[in-house]
């Protein structure tokens, strides 16, 4: 089992996911020119990790291949039991993929929009805000919580690795004392250390 990544972005996600796993596997960092070389549109047309081989078969986009990861090791325990369980972390995966991650593109991407640098400035602010009020609904969840769902899931590598763009974007949730314990009990696991010094983060 391989995993293609770009350091820092979201497979971040999948290859603690790996390591909480324990089983063994293997990962390539790609560069940011090598995406849209033909050695990797040939595994990803659309040129984006994260990328799961597993044999002869290739998983991309990161909630499949984070269901994937738990439902192939049931043993790890990172998707739950019952259905209402399993659809409450869906719930919670999908608001970390379809609402954080795809507004958090509006910053990264932000050149593609508009070469207006005062335009630019005012997408960013107002881009911010909106991760600021996504944030407290997950600050809110977490009270009284250590894992978003209540217990550990695919869920809680995904809500780090936006916690750390929120960082590195200067995104203002200091404030959201659920959310900065979380990243904290993060920063602290056996797992997540290795995936962050694999990928030259730590």
């Amino acid at each position: 089992m391989k995993l293609y990544y770009l350091p820092s972005a979201c497979p971040l996600a999948s290859h603690i996911v790996l390591e909480w796993i324990g089983k063994p596997y293997e990962t390539q960092s790609v560069g940011r020119d090598e995406l849209k070389q033909a050695p990797f549109l040939a595994l990803n047309p659309l040129g984006a990790v994260p990328v799961l081989v597993d044999g002869d078969f290739v998983l991309t986009q990161s909630n499949a291949i984070l269901e994937y990861l738990a439902e192939l090791h049931p043993e790890a325990a990172l998707m739950p039991d019952t259905p209402r369980e399993r659809a409450e972390t869906r719930r919670w995966l999908g608001f970390c993929n379809a609402d954080l991650h795809r507004t958090f593109s509006t910053i990264f991407a932000v050149g593609y929009y508009t070469e207006n640098a005062d335009f630019q400035h005012q997408l960013i602010a107002k881009t911010a805000a909106k991760l600021v009020q996504l944030f407290g609904v997950m600050d809110k969840q977490l009270e009284g919580r250590q894992w978003v769902t209540g217990k550990r899931s695919v869920v809680d590598p995904y809500l780090y690795t936006v916690l750390r763009w929120a960082h590195a974007k200067n995104v203002d949730i200091g404030n959201m004392k659920n959310l900065q314990a979380f990243a904290a009990r993060m920063d602290a696991d056996p797992g997540v250390r290795t995936a962050l010094s694999a990928q030259g983060l730590s």
